[in-house]
Parts: C-alpha cells; sequence; structure tokens
C-alpha cells in the first residue's frame, strides 16, 4: 500500500473480493501465533498474560476501528497529519458494493483488512514488557496508544494525502506503521516502567520452545495474507511478487541468524531459528514489493544478522526488552525499510529505482524521512502514555506479585495444572515441581 501504480476500477471483482477476505482472516490468525511465540518465551508463571496481552487487542482494537479508527486512519486527509470522514463512524453509510477508491473490493473488505494490522501492532508491544504490567493499564494503553499513535501513523504512510505517502515513502506492508512503529513504542514504555525483577541476575529462559516455534509457523503462514494482501488484489502480478519475496527472505534471514549464532555461541538454537525467521519477515514486509527475489535474499541475510546482534543490546544498554522486540522489529522495521533505497528493482510496485540499480539516493533519503519521524513520535509519545498511566492508576504490579507470577496475581490461573495428574511417575514429578516452584517463591 505505498504510493504506487492502481488500477481502474469501476465495479467490485469477486475474485479480489474473496481474496482479500482470506488475507484478512490470515493476519488475524497473526495475533494468536504472535500470542503462541511469545507466550512460549516466558517463564511458566507470565504464560497467561502473555497470551492475554495479544488477545485483549482483538477486543479493543476492533471496536476502537468501528467506531472511529478507520475514519481517522484513511478517512479524508485533513493537513496530511490525519484524516476524518464523519460517515465512516460506526461504519455508518458504507454501501455493500461501494469500492475503494482505485481497486476492485468493497470499502468494508479493505476496512477489515486494515483492522487486522491495527491489532496485531499494539499487540506486538507487549513481548517487551513481559512479566511487570497490569492487565488494566496494559489494555488502558493500547486504547489510548491506537488513537494517538496507530491511528494517525497509518494515515501518515497509507492514507491518501498522509504526508509520508504523498512524498513517496515505501512502506508496502507495515516497516513503518507496524514494525518501526511498535518497537520504538516498546522502547520508550520500557524506559519508563523500569526492568524485571532479577533482571541480568535471573535465569528468565524460556518455557515452552515448541509453543515457540509454533507461535513462529503461524506467524510465517499468516505472514503471507500480511504481505501479498497489501497490494490489494491480483491484477497484475505484484501480490505474487510479495508473496514469493517473503517467502525468500523468511528463509535467508533464518539461516543467517543461525550461521550468526553458531560462530558467535556455538550452537544452531530453535529459538534462534524462529526469531531469525520473523526478522525476515519483518524486514520484507516494507520492501517486498520493491525488490527483486535477488534482493530479497539480500534483505533476508542482512536482516536476519543484524538482529541477531541488535537482541544483545539490551544488555550492554541496560534496558530490559523483555522478548527483543526492538531488536527484531525496530531493527527489523529500519534495516528493510532503507533497505528500499539501495535495492529496490524499478519492476515492482512502481519504477522507484534504488543505489544499486542505478536511482542513486533519491530514494533512500525519503525512506529516512519516514523511519526517523515514525520511530521518534511513537518513542516519544508511547513513553509519555506509559508515564501517565504510571503516575495515575499504575503501570507495575507489586514487587511480590511479579515474584510470585503475574498469571496468578492478574488471571487467578496458571497455565498448566497438575493437580489432576494422578499418581506413579506422572504425579511423582507434578510434586516436584511444585515443590520447587514453592522454594523458588518463598526464596
Amino acid at each position: 500500500m505505498a504510493p504506487a501504480i492502481t488500477l481502474a476500477a469501476d465495479k467490485l471483482s469477486a475474485a479480489n473480493t474473496g481474496f482479500m477476505l482470506i488475507c484478512s482472516a490470515l493476519v488475524l490468525i497473526m495475533t494468536p501465533g504472535l500470542a503462541f511465540f511469545y507466550g512460549g518465551m516466558v517463564r511458566v508463571k507470565s504464560t497467561l498474560n502473555m497470551l492475554m496481552m495479544s488477545f485483549i487487542s482483538m477486543g479493543i482494537v476492533t471496536i476502537l476501528w468501528v467506531v472511529y479508527g478507520f475514519s481517522l486512519a484513511f478517512g479524508t486527509d485533513k493537513g496530511s497529519f490525519i484524516g476524518w470522514t464523519s460517515d465512516w463512524v460506526g461504519l455508518s453509510n458504507i454501501g455493500l458494493t461501494e469500492l475503494w477508491p482505485g481497486y476492485t473490493i468493497p470499502v468494508f473488505v479493505f476496512m477489515v483488512f486494515q483492522l487486522m494490522f491495527a491489532i496485531i501492532t499494539p499487540a506486538l508491544i507487549s513481548g517487551a514488557l513481559a512479566d511487570r504490567v497490569k492487565f488494566t493499564a496494559w489494555s488502558l494503553f493500547i486504547a489510548l496508544w491506537a488513537t494517538v499513535v496507530y491511528f494517525p501513523v497509518a494515515h501518515w504512510v497509507w492514507g491518501a494525502g498522509g504526508w509520508a505517502f504523498e512524498l513517496g515513502v515505501i512502506d508496502f506492508a507495515g516497516g513503518t506503521a507496524v514494525h518501526i512503529n511498535a518497537g520504538a513504542a516498546a522502547l520508550g514504555v520500557i524506559l519508563v516502567i523500569g526492568k524485571r525483577v532479577g533482571f541480568k541476575k535471573d535465569p528468565m529462559r524460556p518455557h515452552s520452545l515448541p509453543l515457540v516455534m509454533l507461535g513462529s509457523g503461524l506467524l510465517w503462514f499468516g505472514w503471507f495474507g500480511f504481505n501479498a494482501g497489501s497490494w490489494l488484489g491480483n491484477d497484475d502480478g505484484v501480490g505474487a511478487l510479495m508473496f514469493v519475496n517473503t517467502q525468500i527472505a523468511t528463509a535467508a534471514a533464518m539461516l543467517a541468524w543461525l550461521a550468526y549464532e553458531k560462530i558467535r555461541h556455538g550452537a544452531f538454537t530453535t529459538l534462534g531459528a524462529a526469531s531469525g525467521a520473523v526478522a525476515g519477515l519483518v524486514a520484507i514486509t516494507p520492501s517486498g514489493g520493491a525488490v527483486s527475489p535477488l534482493g530479497a535474499i539480500a534483505v533476508g541475510v542482512i536482516a536476519g544478522v543484524l538482529c541477531a546482534m541488535a537482541v544483545g543490546l539490551k544488555y550492554k544498554l541496560g534496558y530490559d526488552d523483555s522478548l527483543d522486540v526492538v531488536g527484531v522489529h525496530l531493527v527489523g522495521g529500519v534495516a528493510g525499510s532503507l533497505l528500499i533505497g539501495f535495492f529496490a528493482s524499478g519492476k515492482g510496485q512502481s519504477t522507484v529505482e534504488g543505489l544499486f540499480y542505478g536511482g542513486g539516493l533519491t530514494q533512500f533519503w525519503k525512506q529516512c524521512a519516514g523511519v526517523f519521524a515514525v520511530l521518534g513520535y511513537s518513542l516519544v509519545v508511547s513513553a509519555i502514555l506509559a508515564f501517565l498511566i504510571d503516575k495515575t492508576i499504575g503501570m507495575r504490579v507489586s514487587e511480590d506479585e511479579e515474584i510470585a507470577g503475574i498469571d496468578q496475581a492478574e488471571h487467578a490461573e496458571t497455565a498448566y495444572d497438575f493437580s489432576g495428574a494422578g499418581g506413579g511417575i506422572v504425579g511423582a514429578t507434578a510434586s516436584a515441581l511444585a515443590g520447587t516452584e514453592s522454594k523458588k517463591v518463598d526464596a
């Protein structure tokens, strides 16, 4: 959905409409996939809270999008910063077969496709805040952040009249509007709320790597709808190019991450494979419609290595990004967006060419404008929102609740109940695990 060539459209296409509805469902499944991905990466006592921090976004953002979010993001431009179309408030006065301008799909289909993007973007932030945030505070943050950060930024990047759209910043499916936006927000919030109890002292290893792999697989699967669907149709092959490049860059990034950690740490890890795949998906999201398949390999390799290097920065710089949202989504989004300025082939979504294809640095500087404007805006505003919430209702659970487990404190549940495991080896193992957890809490 970057500034690009659009097709003349005067009637509804059943094929494109069906395709976009399928893509919308694929994007929605990414949010539960993200929940599993994050849920497996935390300790047992935080699993359910991590799942809920993603799931609640599906409820809150859906209602906000219907009431006013769609109008703010994609309504008639107001000063290049925000949109507004009063007829869209509550999705009123939209005809069933009314077409999205320039395309062959109904407004309702475009609306629901974009809703799925709005849902997953704040959910991405949650991974940086694991173990320590009140669920009510998080829910309020989602509502405020979507309103004052995501909806305006989506208009900048994708809305007709938005300043980044008019400047010619290329963001096919969300490098700036989704990943840089969420990654910068995560950094802003964690700088306000501080570190987890025991950060850099206690082991905080993933409790279920199979759950992480399941989540990454669902993300990879759903991302084809996320990326290929963002062309809003199948009439000229650009969506197919994006689909192919999504697979290529993801594979390349996964291999690059694994190679880096083998050289750096001496092992190929499942967590590295999952994280590398996500890094590739992030980086190709803005760039996949502009680069060639060979360019997609380059984007994936560069992003895989950069993100693998970046995840260790939190230990050197002292910020507690629990599940590496900054290292993967912010760094990967920046890399993918800026690399357009070098690898754009001029044979995809538009005729724009990057430096390596004879186009000079013109597009690179446009990409810089979009990247750093979104990064700076999201970082500052997100930090302010977190500060205000912290000073009113409080952002963090108590230290005792964090140590005992946020699942029990916030949700009155635990992810794994061994009480009905019975006797024998299973029962003995369950009892031993329960005793171990009890000792940890008492300590």
